[in-house]
């Protein structure tokens, strides 16, 4: 026997944990299935943590030039590592958020991979979840490397925004291959220092 659900949310990003808290004020039981952490690329590891490095970035670049402002600053030093740590903190702390209003509206969080089934069914591991009115697939974004260019994401000397997010020193140089909005911050962020 499947769990039943009305609806059931593949992804717990912003669209798939919006779309879930609509569908429980709207009086449906919901379930959101998620393999990682609930808040998506967003909140894990695409706005959020970038946003925190980019406060990092405009607080010392704002002291580095404060005397325009007639403020003396005086030497400003930065750390990458405290910086990146904070963002990891703030990163965190909105993914709870996210977890909270989850329990706050009663709705079922499934961690694992969803794979659909026929009849408005997803298998997560060996439990089968059913939907009696509708499967919501907010699966989000995934980066992707240029192989064809000799560009596989290995992680090491070729990263996404992904592990950019995750360094915990700022590497002596880099290129930017990409204008979206993580490629932009991570020159930001090169920039600022």
């Amino acid at each position: 026997m499947a769990n039943q659900f009305e609806v059931i949310v593949l992804g717990g990003g912003p669209a798939g944990y919006v779309a879930a808290i609509r569908s429980a004020q709207l009086g449906m039981s919901t379930a959101v299935i998620e393999k990682d952490k609930l808040g998506g690329v967003c909140v894990n590891i695409g706005c959020i943590p970038t946003k925190a490095l980019l406060h990092s970035a405009y607080v010392a670049n704002l002291l580095r030039h404060a005397s325009e402002l007639g403020v003396e600053a005086g030497a400003v030093k930065t750390d990458y590592g405290v910086a990146m740590k904070r963002s990891r903190r703030v990163s965190d702390q909105n993914s709870k958020g996210v977890e909270f209003l989850m329990k706050k509206h009663k709705i079922t969080v499934v961690k694992g991979a969803g794979v659909l089934q026929p009849g408005r069914r997803v298998k997560v591991g060996n439990d089968v979840h059913e939907a009696k009115k509708a499967i919501i697939i907010a699966t989000g974004s995934r980066v992707k490397g240029l192989p064809q260019i000799g560009l596989d994401l290995n992680k090491t000397t070729v990263i996404s925004s992904d592990e950019a997010l995750f360094l915990e020193k700022a590497p002596p140089s880099m290129t930017i291959i990409g204008a979206g909005w993580s490629s932009r911050t991570s020159s930001m962020r090169s920039a600022a220092r």
